[in-house]
């Protein structure tokens, strides 16, 4: 495991390896529910043990030194190797393991990935249960800090170092008139076509800045007669008139199965939204947490 560790108390390693890949001694602390202080003496701990400040505070938060920087990878492989052994003995058993989880889910995850994993579970997992409260992207982040829920999934690629971001899929969009619709016919519209016609949108802290950012670049945004909050009532504002919308596609599939609206390629470059896991650091995570984290990527990815 390297002498390094033998030497050191495994929680002043994983405070090391945190504080690293977190930069933040409230990320750190956070993530292994400990104090802040608690987390500084074990820094000062290390400095006297290393030699050396091993991080500089900067605005930007802490700086690794180039002794932190050479001790970084022995030290997160001994980690690792020593957790994947004590997992092996307290892994967490779906078949038979019992554990309650707390998820965060926008109303698209709500309407597109979570029937997946409820698809999944009673047969990969039936002693789990899973809570899902709503998202918020600007507090989910210290809602994970304070083991409040156990991830999220959200589409705005959150840079914050306090967590752990697992890439599950880039995600297009696609038009959305209903299936009656007078005008737009077919399965696709061109930019003239669109322009003639009165649009529905979804803006707020969702994500989902593409097709605003679209919309005004090809002069549209002047047609959009309605703004609402969450794109789980475009099928209901859609399918009994002329408003078109534009839909991440597979939640718009899923809405086209189930209502009477028809979908329609669009003729502009919308940018994709980039949809995540976000989790704890892996070091700050329980093995059934590990499970819920790798269950999850499986049935989304």
């Amino acid at each position: 495991m390297g002498s390094i560790v033998r030497e050191f108390d495994l929680n002043l390693v994983r405070t090391f390896v945190l504080l690293y890949e977190t930069r933040s001694v409230t990320a750190t602390a956070e993530s292994l529910h400990l104090t802040q202080p608690t987390v500084s003496y074990g820094l000062q701990k290390l400095r006297r043990r290393f030699s050396d400040e091993l991080f500089r505070r900067t605005g930007n938060g802490l700086v690794p030194t180039t002794t932190a920087r050479a001790l970084y990878e022995p030290l997160h492989a001994a980690l690792a190797e020593i957790e994947t052994a004590v997992s092996g003995a307290q892994s967490f058993d779906p078949a038979s393991g019992r554990a309650a989880f707390t998820l965060c889910l926008s109303d698209l995850g709500e309407v597109s990935l979570l029937p997946r994993l409820m698809a999944a579970l009673p047969s990969r997992a039936p002693g789990v249960t899973l809570t899902v409260r709503p998202l918020d992207v600007v507090s989910a982040v210290d809602q994970l800090g304070r083991g409040e829920i156990d991830a999220f999934i959200a589409s705005p690629p959150l840079s914050s170092r306090r967590v752990a971001r697992i890439p599950l899929f880039s995600e297009g969009y696609v038009g959305m008139v209903a299936d009656s619709h007078p005008r737009l016919r077919g399965d696709r519209a061109g930019l003239k076509a669109l322009a003639a016609e009165r649009h529905i949108a979804v803006f707020g802290p969702a994500g989902h800045e593409g097709p605003r950012r679209a919309l005004e670049a090809h002069g549209l945004l002047e047609r959009v007669v309605l703004e609402v909050t969450r794109f789980s009532t475009l099928p209901y504002l859609v399918q009994d008139g002329e408003l078109v919308a534009t839909v991440p596609r597979r939640v718009a599939e899923t809405f086209a199965a189930e209502h009477r609206v028809r979908l329609l390629e669009l003729p502009m470059e919308i940018e994709p939204a980039q949809v995540s896991i976000y989790t704890r650091h892996a070091h700050a995570r329980t093995p059934a947490q590990h499970w819920l984290v790798g269950f999850m990527h499986e049935i989304l990815a």
